[in-house]
């Protein structure tokens, strides 16, 4: 007998192994690509400022400008080397990692890997090694704080997660009852609404995160000792901070700073 022509055909078993090997590459390296603005973002709304703000002109006036992504990226590197713009990536990875792993199976399943990725971040601020990876992040939140260390600033982000999710669903009851286009422009500007009403719930997770933690980023001088969230809201609310880090370019002085 002569051998078959055909070649033989791939095992349907190996191919969803390789699919997904692929994809989790993906997002690993999209999250870690992207971690530079998270790492800067994350500065900002902890209100570290090591740049002087420079004079410029808006509408015929003169404004008070902070350092922008770039300039503070550039900071960052002549601190800590290029490397350092990766500051706290690991858990930001394996977050992302674990999300698209369990995503299908459950809703929302998260592992409270922004708190340690936060509180690796802002070491920056101090220049401490409190914290110098996941396992060592959790012993420490464990030891020192308990169980209940894990979960701080989780109320304000659960809080800020739920009126998205009924803004969102509101948007898509209006467009359907109302038969309104769904063009890019309406669509992409009510995303963008929702994301700013969402942002101080976010601002204020962080901020809490790394409240008395220990970390000099979280203790006075630099920072309040804050008694719940609340206390953080009202605080950030009266500087005129709630937006702050909401962009990373353009940054101008608040009205209230430039007064205090």
């Amino acid at each position: 007998m002569e051998p078959s022509e055909h070649p033989a055909e791939p095992d349907p078993a190996a191919t969803p192994v390789k699919v997904d090997a692929a994809v989790l590459l993906l997002v690993a390296g999209v999250t870690a690509a992207k971690h530079p603005l998270v790492y800067v973002r994350l500065l900002i709304q902890v209100g570290h400022e090591p740049l002087p703000p420079t004079v410029g002109t808006m509408f015929g006036r003169r404004v008070l400008y902070l350092p922008g992504f770039f300039s503070y990226a550039r900071h960052i590197v002549s601190v800590d080397g290029k490397r350092g713009l990766f500051r706290g990536v690991s858990p930001c990875v394996l977050s992302s990692l674990v999300s698209t792993v369990v995503r299908g199976k459950t809703k929302q399943v998260r592992l409270r890997t922004g708190l340690m990725s936060v509180r690796l971040m802002a070491q920056f601020v101090g220049r401490e090694v409190k914290y110098s990876g996941i396992f060592s992040c959790v012993i420490r939140i464990f030891k020192e704080e308990g169980l209940s260390g894990f979960y701080v600033g989780l109320l304000p982000h659960l809080l800020g997660e739920v009126l998205l999710l009924w803004c969102r669903n509101l948007l898509a009851h209006f467009i359907n009852s109302y038969a309104v286009d769904e063009n890019v422009s309406v669509v992409g500007r009510s995303q963008i609404g929702v994301g700013l009403l969402m942002y101080p719930f976010m601002l204020v997770a962080d901020v809490m995160a790394v409240n008395n933690c220990g970390l000099a980023a979280g203790l006075p001088p630099r920072s309040p000792v804050f008694r719940s969230w609340l206390h953080c809201w009202n605080h950030l609310s009266q500087k005129g901070h709630l937006f702050r880090g909401s962009s990373l370019f353009f940054r101008q002085v608040p009205v209230t700073s430039m007064q205090d």
